[in-house]
């Protein structure tokens, strides 16, 4: 489904990714882990266009983001893009807008949908979310699971073929990071495909199909998990 061939990307001098090359299946849940600096988030964001590559190839389904080096134009990246969903790590909510209203924002103005249908698939998406009584509440009411789930949610109204999770866990406590894992596998049996950036090995062993460790802008492992598996 996404394909990463040979991506590099600097900041000045600084190489960051050195000849990155990645398959991720339909329906695949693939965490990368390794330390930080190593080069993990700038690959997500350049899944997403976020950051520019300045060598290799993205392609989703068979349509080029990136190919050899040049990227592909505006409507077309814009495109690729709505098949993209990104959550972030630290929620990026608007404060001044309720759950429902934060999750029909995209939809109409970027899809294009009517205010109906965005709240009517705004509020299936809560009710699978475990969250129809919070469709009114403000995020500063919300607690940190509440809120992610909100940010996932948002994610999943764009319809997106790919979701990509930039340390989902990082401000949760255990019983919180339970609950976001529940939601991430729910997603998979649904059949998304989903590509999660992570320091925490017990989230990641929880959810992951296949693990993959990153560092030095390089994949230094790639395998399948199971509960024999040992990363370095």
């Amino acid at each position: 489904m996404l394909i990463i061939e040979n991506l590099h990307k600097s900041f000045g001098k600084t190489k960051v990714l050195k000849g990155v090359n990645l398959h991720i299946k339909k329906g695949e849940i693939l965490v990368v882990v390794g330390p930080s600096g190593g080069g993990k988030t700038t690959f997500l964001r350049s899944i997403n266009y976020l950051e520019k590559c300045q060598e290799g190839s993205i392609s989703l389904n068979g349509n080029y983001l990136l190919k050899e080096g040049h990227y592909a134009n505006k409507k077309e990246i814009k495109s690729i893009r709505k098949d993209i969903g990104l959550v972030f790590q630290n929620y990026n909510l608007f404060p001044h807008l309720s759950v429902l209203e934060n999750m029909i924002e995209a939809p109409i103005r970027v899809l294009g949908q009517t205010k109906e249908q965005a709240t009517k698939e705004a509020l299936n998406t809560l009710a699978f979310l475990g969250l129809s009584d919070k469709a009114n509440s403000y995020p500063y009411e919300l607690s940190g699971g509440q809120k992610q789930r909100v940010a996932i949610g948002r994610a999943l109204c764009m319809n997106p073929q790919l979701m990509c999770f930039d340390e989902p866990t990082s401000a949760l406590d255990p019983t919180l990071t339970e609950e976001v894992a529940k939601v991430i596998k729910s997603l998979s049996i649904k059949g998304m495909t989903i590509l999660i950036i992570t320091h925490d090995m017990g989230f990641a062993k929880k959810v992951a199909d296949r693990i993959v460790s990153m560092d030095q802008g390089q994949i230094i492992e790639d395998h399948m998990y199971s509960e024999s598996a040992v990363l370095a």
